[in-house]
């Protein structure tokens, strides 16, 4: 017979082989408890439990518990009251061995059907071994939330979004870190790919894509400013489109000096978020890139109007407000944010030019409470690739920080040209399809988002 600790996690060949008892020291005012197999024919064994108090004084009951391996079941036992939950096991003392004088010992026993041994064992809710009861490790990584479903569309999946802390999370909680690309200036774009509804299908299908970014130009010439019409109808097809396919969009006034046109900003935001606010699909952007110009002063302003104006018609979807800097000073955006609620901050990088200095700014941001959005970034230069080059190792520096804080992005821009950031190539049709078409940094953006 092999006498082992069930404190012990045991190797059934060993436990099984005979020979001579192995038993660890006791501590000196423990009640303890110890296993052995007295019998075994293969696919079964015959175990027994030692109880042996070895306290100063006389113990009047005792109850031993462990679990066994989903493999092995107790089929009987003597000498003890069992119960059982699964595969956790509990045997109490019966009316006459429950009384252990100091010293003395008791035993029960058991059949079991399997190989499997005690693990977790406790006498009297201390460990079997003598001393504080075996505890589980601690998890390594956080408790997973209940995931989403993962069939149906995007908006199916995750429903109305909302800020979480630092984070964006979906109806039920969970975090959520939405991957899409962004359109060309729409007034600039060589062909609607950003409109097409097929197109857009196809991206959620082939690309992952969860989220698309409607950048209407503002400023220039052919922009809103000089055909609102135009620029308006581009945008509406596109939240439209959104709504069918059931991806998100982000409404993007595309400008660097949107202060200087707050009352068409306002205009523009409250008429739309009294007609598409109650859509979960929407999320709105009023500022892209403000220049160099003063956060409390100038930006924040601007955007405590155009909130209020959104606000009034839209109480839930998220608002993505740009920071100074072209939407690069999210550190000095977060020593005075502006109020309200589903409110993040634009971060926008191009990893030729910016690298890990300014990752540091959106780790103060995120520590100083600010949620963050990358509404626009590219494997490129700063000038989103004018010499065609394309940094991908700094680039996936920067997916690898999003991706752990939880940071959602859209990838510049839905275009065709020989800037690195174009995704598609020349004779990329307007539907989609574009397997065969991919350019500059699109195979790398593509990657990420599956």
């Amino acid at each position: 017979m092999r006498t082992l600790r069930l404190v012990t996690t045991l190797a059934v060949a060993g436990l099984l082989a005979g020979g001579v008892a192995v038993v660890a020291a006791t501590p000196a005012s423990a009640a303890t408890a110890v296993f052995s197999v007295t019998n075994n024919w293969g696919n079964g064994y015959q175990g027994q439990v030692t109880v042996t108090n070895d306290t100063s004084a006389p113990i009047t009951s005792w109850r031993v518990e462990f679990d066994l391996p989903s493999t092995s079941t107790v089929s009987q036992s003597w000498n003890a009251q069992q119960t059982t939950s699964g595969s956790h096991y509990t045997f109490a003392n019966v009316s006459w061995n429950g009384t252990l004088a100091a010293g003395a010992s008791t035993s029960f026993g058991f059949l079991v059907n399997g190989s499997g041994t005690p693990l977790n064992c406790t006498v009297n809710g201390a460990s079997c071994a003598g001393g504080p009861p075996p505890t589980t490790p601690p998890p390594t990584t956080p408790p997973p939330t209940t995931p989403p479903p993962t069939t149906g569309t995007p908006v199916e999946r995750y429903g109305q979004l909302r800020v979480c802390g630092t984070t964006m999370c979906d109806r039920s909680g969970a975090r959520v870190q939405l991957r899409g690309i962004s359109s060309m200036w729409l007034n600039w774009e060589t062909a609607p790919y950003a409109e097409n509804l097929s197109a857009l299908t196809w991206m959620r299908d082939n690309w992952n894509l969860q989220v698309i970014r409607a950048a209407m130009g503002v400023e220039p010439a052919g922009a809103y400013l000089s055909d609102p019409a135009k620029a308006r109808a581009q945008v509406e097809t596109i939240i439209n489109n959104a709504v069918r396919a059931g991806v998100y969009v982000i409404v993007d006034w595309h400008a660097h000096e949107a202060q200087n046109n707050q009352s068409q900003a306002v205009a523009f935001f409250g008429d739309l978020a009294r007609r598409y606010g109650n859509l979960p699909n929407v999320i709105w952007e009023p500022y892209n890139e403000p220049l160099q110009v003063s956060w409390a002063n100038v930006i924040k302003p601007y955007h405590q109007a155009v909130v209020s104006a959104i606000r009034a018609a839209d109480p839930d979807n998220i608002i993505v407000l740009g920071t100074p800097t072209w939407s690069q000073d999210v550190d000095v955006a977060a020593a005075s944010p502006v109020t309200g609620t589903n409110l993040m901050y634009t971060l926008h990088f191009y990893s030729c030019t910016h690298g890990a200095s300014l990752r540091a700014k959106g780790d103060a941001a995120i520590r100083a409470g600010l949620a963050l959005f990358v509404t626009e970034w590219g494997a490129s230069n700063a000038d989103g690739g004018l010499d065609g080059r394309a940094c991908l190792p700094e680039a996936q520096s920067w997916i690898d920080w999003m991706k752990t804080n939880g940071i959602s992005w859209t990838a510049w821009k839905l275009d065709v040209g020989t800037d690195t950031t174009n995704l598609l190539s020349p004779g990329a049709p307007v539907t989609g399809g574009w397997t065969n078409y991919l350019h500059g940094h699109a195979p790398f953006v593509v990657a990420n988002m599956r």
